[in-house]
Order: C-alpha cells, then structure tokens, then sequence
C-alpha cells in the first residue's frame, strides 16, 4: 500500500489511537508499524484472532498484563561474555510473570473460545528452566534471594549476625557512658558500607573513632567508633563475598536466559501480539466496532461510520456504500458540503483498516472485497513546492500507480479532472473511469461533471448516487440515494457561505433558462428520493419488528412442542414401569404405546407443516441465520437480501454467492427436529428418519442404561428402526446388548448389521 494512501486517509491517527490502547512500550510501538495484509490467509487468520479477542474481552473482561520491553535484554544475552544485573532478570521474570498469568487465565476458558490465540503460542516452547530458575532465585523487587544458592545463604547469615553485633555493641556503649547529648540521632545509621553514629559536629573531639563523612548543613558527622572498626572490617569482607555470590547467582541465571533466548523471543513475540490484538478488542469497543468480512464479489458498507470521527467523539452519521453484483463503479453527485468526500473517505479508510485487521465502525452483513492496493486523488493535492496546480497533480499521480491497476485495486477519486477547462476534464474523467473498469478495477468517485453524471446512469457496471438535502430546510442529510444523481447547488451553497445577495443575483442572471428548468428537477428528484429513504427506513423498521414477533412465535411453538415431547416421553415411561411392574399386561401395554406413538406422529406432522425445510420463500428468510443449501450440501449464513431481484447472499464459511431462497433449506437439527439426551431425530413431512446409538467403548452397566434412554426416546418419537452400534472387540458389550434388546418391551426383532453399516459390529432393532 502506497505512503500516499496511507497519509491522505489519515491512517497514522487510527493508529495513534491504537496504541493508547496498548498495556506496554512493545505493544504500542507495534500498534504505530500495522500495515495491510497482503496475504489472503494472514488477513483471515489475524481477524480470526481478533474475533476471540473481543469475545473474550466481552464474556470474561480478560487482558494482558502490562509488561516491560525486553529488547536490550535479548541483545545483552547474546554476548557470552555478558551478565544482567538485577534490572534485567527483573525485566524478564516481570515479562515471564505476565506471560504465564495470561496464559493460565486463557486455560480456565472454553478451548474453542481461544483456540487460535492458543495456537498463536506453541506451549512446547515456554523456557520452563528459566522460569523456574528466575522464581526460585529472584523476590518480587528483583532482588536476588537467600535461597538461590547454599553459600549466598550461608554468608548472609553471617552478615545479619555481625550487624545484630554492631547494634549489641552500640547499645552496651550508649548504656554505660552518657553520650546521648553528643548525637543527633540515638540510632546506628550506614555511611561508605560501615555502621556509623551520627554525632553532633561540635562534639567530634570528644569520642575516639574515625569520621567518614558530613551532612550537606555540615551540623552532623557521620563517626564510627573504635570499637566497631573491627566489627565494620569483618562486614566488609562478607559484603564482598556476598556480591561475588550474588554474581555468580546472576550469571548462571543469565546462562539459562542465553540457552533458551528463542523461547523468550517465541514467548515475548506472542505476548506483544496478544497486547496488540487486545488493544484493537478496545478499539471494537470504543467504536462499537466489528471484524469486516473480505469476501465475495461485491461492495456492502451497511451504516458506515467515519472511523476518525467517532473516535474523535464527533457527530458521524451513517451511510450505506454499496456495489451490488456486476457493479465495478461508485459514481457520486450532488451539493457541495453534502458528504460526497466524507463518503469515499469513509469507505478508504475502512477498507484500509480491514485489510490490517482492524475492527471498523459498520453495522454486521457488511463485506468488501480483498483489495491488494488502493489508489487515492484527492481534489485538494495540488503542490506549491513543485508548483503543480490541482489538474497537474492528480494527473501525475494517476500517471504514476496507473501500471499497477488491476482487479484487486481499489482507485478513489474525488473530483478528477477539475482546474481545468469544464468539458475537457468532464471527457477526461469518463476516458479514466472506462480504463479503470477494462482492467476490472473498483472505482468510486465524486463529481460536479453534468455528462459523468448522465454516464453513471448509462453504464450496466456503473452504478449512481446522490447526496441528499432535507426537501424544507436544505441542509445536507448525510445520507446516499442510489440509482440517481443530483445537482451540485453552488449558488445556494455560496449564499449560505455568505457571498454577496447581490453577486448571487447577478450570477443567477448568467444562467441560462434552461439550466434553471434543470436545478428545478434536480431539487424535485432530491425530495423525491429524500421521501423515499424516510418510506424505505419505515418498512425496514416494521419489517424487523414483524420478524422479531416471527421468531418469538416460533420459539414459543418450538417450547410448547417440547413440552408435549417430554410429556410423551413421561408416559411412555410410566407404561414401561407398570408393565416391568406387572400391573398391566403386554398386550395393553404394547396398545398404549402405540398411541402415544401416533401421537408424535401427529406432533411431527405439525411440525412439519409449521417448520417444514421445503417451503421457504424469499420472505422467510432472515438475516444472519443459517440455511441449508442443497445444492452444495452446505449450511451457511444468510448476509445479505436483494428485494428487487429477490435473491439472498449466503456465506458458506468465506465463499459468497446469490441464490434463489427456494434453494434454501432450514438446517437439519434446527427447524422440525426434536433432541432429547443428545439423541436428534429429523423430523420433515411426517416421515420420521431412523437413527443410531452409538456404546463403543462404554462400561456394560452404563451402555445398557443409555441404551434403555434411547429405546424410551426411540418409541416417544416414533421411531420404526434404530442401529444400535457396539462394535466387535471382545464380544461382550454385543453378547449383553442383544441380551437386553431380546428382554425390552419396545423391541419386536432385531438382527445384525448389513455390510455397509458395520456387519456384525451393529445391530438393527425393529420397534413394536
């Protein structure tokens, strides 16, 4: 992606937002160096990890710890010769803390939950010896402790036993001689390593002893007397077997940290990239964001927001961009000031943030196609240093990306071909707009040019919209009509800008007759359109309203048919317990289950007629729901309605098409099914579908007790036949299977598995 793009979209700002979600210095400097995905699968898998991120970050209210910046400390270790001090091992048992908590908070979730943020890292690759290493031997401040070695521990016992004689010995000192009026403090306090007094400067003749230094007012002197000097002495020699200990504490750490310095990069690269992607779950937070689909063959912006204005915490109105199938082209008239930049602003600067994996501020059943390149021209680019006017520079930048154009290139252009002669730029404009589209580029573009406009509204690929204005107060909505265009309304903008009435009148003199007939349709078609969107925003309010009543009424229908399900079921039940029982005989029994039986016919029957798979049409079909489509024997999820074709978009996990909704299905295990204990049994015209239990590799006592389950659910559902699996092995799981079966109740026959189903590994159990 070109520098140019980048700057002219303001991308740098998204950025800087970004990193002021970032917890640690790497993080944020990440965040700032984000570039677009050239790659397909990179993009695909990095939104992947932003969509556990945010779900995650939403469910749980989980993120990274703030953690310390590791770089010098990676180029330290690879010196042999080089030991970290104490700030470094810091650094990294601070990094490593930070690491593990993470990770040990992600493991206390559902695996599917987190699973491509988990194979971000392979475990296998955690320094265990350092970590291991690094919390034995440092405290919580960095220090290194008693325990990290049997010497460091011994010596230290030694110093703390020396100074508790110093303190005996002063104490004995002060006790027996009357000294208190000599010191400033009644206390031992440490100069240069030593155990000192603070004595009083005027009295530092009065004691014997060595002065070592003065306080900054001169007042105090900082005396160790005689009878410490030896004492003093002998610390000095443990302090420095302490630091030679404590060295060769730091140095075998240090080792560890140099054996396993891929692992830490591993580790730290991960954990820079897991702030990273948490700090744009933020951003989807702040903007009400979502992760952007790049798919299919067309352009759908669903109320699309200007990113930096809503971070910005400005007034961003939405607007819908869109490209419908065999659409290459975007052409955009209308006022001044109505939105026409903002609009393809909005549609680059979210284009690019997607293709870095970034969440964009659009509604969900948006998708853009994988640009690889985006080429922008704005009208405001003319160069006073190189002396290129406005003309000349679009020009020569056109001239410079135009080889690079191809199918997988977005190219905005707004206002191309103005600052020169009017008709001139106009043709110049449609000849780039034609050449575009030869190379099967996607094009949108703002214009004032009458015959580009009249262009838009001639070309198949080509598609129109206006600018709109409230019919009464004129003043822009914000908003696109499509399959339109608009008048550009100089004279009223440079009245409300505040231009002379009496230059406006003169100019109004200067236009042709013919011109004002024109403005006068142009206002009648903006008032129009305006009258249509407000009708448009209507029915698609009363249309969600009747869909969520449509949904509540199934899930109730669906309720009340598992009620009577389980009601069913309870009988059944309790006629197999009577019969167990003796209270009823076989015969009566057998009669009652047989119209219980019925019964879930009838149920299922209903079912069908209410749920039924085959009887769809283009208006039972709801957005962000998922179908079956037979023809591909595929379930996906319906994104998009096209009402004048009628014609849904379904998604079919990153693949895209249009298809005929009578095509579509209701996808098994949803509509007309009926679960129970993890048992499902399809449901669909009355015809009930037999299925299978599967008891490999079960204890007996706990497979005869399923198996018993499924032969009540069996007969509650109406099942005819069902396939017992118990495979072959031993045999005995199959000896006590068949035992059981020929003891039921519900079993008229059985008989071994055909060839295809498993042969003598599965049993095929006829019902009464």
């Amino acid at each position: 992606m070109e520098s140019r793009t980048i700057k002219l979209l303001e991308f740098p700002k998204i950025l800087k937002y970004l990193s002021q979600e970032a917890v640690s210095i790497p993080g944020r400097d990440a965040c700032l160096q984000i570039r677009p995905l050239i790659r397909s699968a990179e993009l695909q898998s990095e939104q992947r990890l932003l969509q556990q991120a945010c779900k995650i970050l939403k469910e749980h209210s989980l993120k990274p710890d703030t953690f310390p910046e590791l770089e010098q400390v990676l180029a330290l270790i690879q010196r042999e010769e080089a030991v970290l001090d104490n700030e470094g091992l810091w650094f990294l048992h601070s990094f490593l803390d930070s690491a593990a908590r993470f990770l040990s908070e992600l493991e206390k979730l559902d695996a599917s939950a987190f699973s491509a943020i988990r194979e971000a890292l392979d475990i296998k690759q955690w320094p265990e010896m350092l970590w291991t290493g690094l919390n034995r031997c440092l405290g919580p401040a960095g220090d290194i402790k008693d325990q990290s070695s049997p010497e460091l521990m011994a010596v230290r016992g030694d110093i703390r036993s020396l100074r508790e004689q110093c303190s005996k010995k002063i104490n004995e000192s002060l006790s027996q001689v009357n000294v208190s009026h000599y010191l400033q403090d009644e206390y031992l306090t440490i100069s240069s390593d030593r155990y000192v007094l603070a004595l009083k400067s005027n009295f530092k003749g009065k004691l014997q002893g060595i002065i070592h230094d003065y306080s900054q007012s001169g007042e105090t002197c900082y005396f160790e007397p005689l009878f410490l000097v030896d004492l003093n002495n002998r610390l000095q020699g443990l302090y420095r077997v302490q630091k030679e200990e404590e060295k060769k504490v730091r140095a075998y750490l240090t080792g560890l940290a140099r054996r396993h310095q891929e692992e830490v990069r591993s580790v730290y690269a991960w954990l820079v990239s897991m702030d990273v992607i948490w700090a744009k779950a933020r951003l989807a937070e702040i903007m009400s964001g979502t992760v952007l689909p790049i798919t299919g063959d067309s352009l759908e912006l669903k109320n699309v927001r200007h990113p930096l204005l809503v971070l910005g915490g400005h007034r961003a109105v939405p607007v819908d961009i869109s490209l419908n199938p065999g659409h290459q082209a975007l052409v955009i008239s209308g006022g001044n000031a109505g939105g026409k930049t903002v609009s393809l602003k909005s549609l680059g600067l979210t284009a690019l943030m997607a293709l870095c994996a970034l969440p964009v501020p659009v509604d969900e059943g948006s998708s853009i196609p994988f640009w690889d390149k985006i080429f922008v021209s704005m009208v405001s680019e003319q160069s006073v240093e190189e002396s290129l006017s406005t003309f000349t520079a679009q020009i020569e930048h056109f001239s410079r990306f135009w080889p690079q154009v191809d199918r997988s290139t977005l190219v905005i252009l707004d206002e191309f071909g103005v600052g020169t002669d009017p008709s001139q730029g106009a043709a110049l404009a449609q000849a780039v707009v034609d050449s575009l589209l030869d190379k099967k580029a996607w094009i949108a573009t703002a214009t004032h040019f009458p015959s580009l406009k009249a262009y838009a509204l001639s070309r198949e690929d080509v598609r129109a919209a206006s600018v709109l204005f409230d019919p009464e107060t004129k003043k822009p909505l914000y908003k696109l009509a499509y399959d339109q265009v608009g008048a550009s309304q100089a004279l009223k903008v440079a009245r409300e800008q505040g231009l002379p009435g009496e230059i406006i009148d003169r100019a109004q003199d200067y236009l042709l007759l013919e011109d004002e007939k024109q403005s006068r349709l142009f206002d009648r078609l903006n008032d129009l359109a305006a009258q249509r969107e407000d009708e448009l925003s209507g029915l698609r309010k009363e249309r969600a309203r009747l869909e969520t009543q449509l949904e509540k009424e199934r899930e109730k229908f669906v309720r009340e048919q598992s009620k009577l399900l389980v009601e069913l079921k309870r009988q059944s039940q309790e006629i197999v317990r009577q019969w167990q029982k003796e209270k009823i005989g076989r015969k009566h029994a057998l009669k009652k289950l047989s119209q219980l039986r019925r019964q879930a016919e009838s149920l299922a029957g209903i079912s069908a007629v209410q749920e039924g798979r085959k009887d769809l049409c283009f208006y039972d079909i709801l957005p962000d729901k998922r179908y079956f489509y037979s023809d591909w024997n595929k379930t996906g999820i319906v994104r998009d309605k096209d009402h004048r074709k009628k014609q849904v978009k379904i998604d079919f996990g990153g693949i895209s098409i249009w298809i005929d909704p009578q095509k579509l299905e209701r996808p098994p295990g949803n509509a007309g099914s009926i679960t129970f204990s993890g048992h499902t049994s399809s449901m669909a015209g009355g015809q009930i579908k037999p299925y299978s239990l599967d008891l490999r590799g079960k204890y007996t006592e706990d497979a005869l007790l399923e198996l018993d389950k499924f032969l009540d659910q069996s007969v509650v559902t109406g099942k005819k036949t069902v396939e017992i699996i118990h495979g072959k092995g031993t045999g005995l799981l199959k000896k006590a299977v068949r035992e059981h079966l020929q003891q039921s109740l519900q079993v008229k026959d059985y008989s071994s598995g055909s060839e295809e189903g498993g042969d003598d590994g599965m049993t095929t159990v006829e019902l009464v």
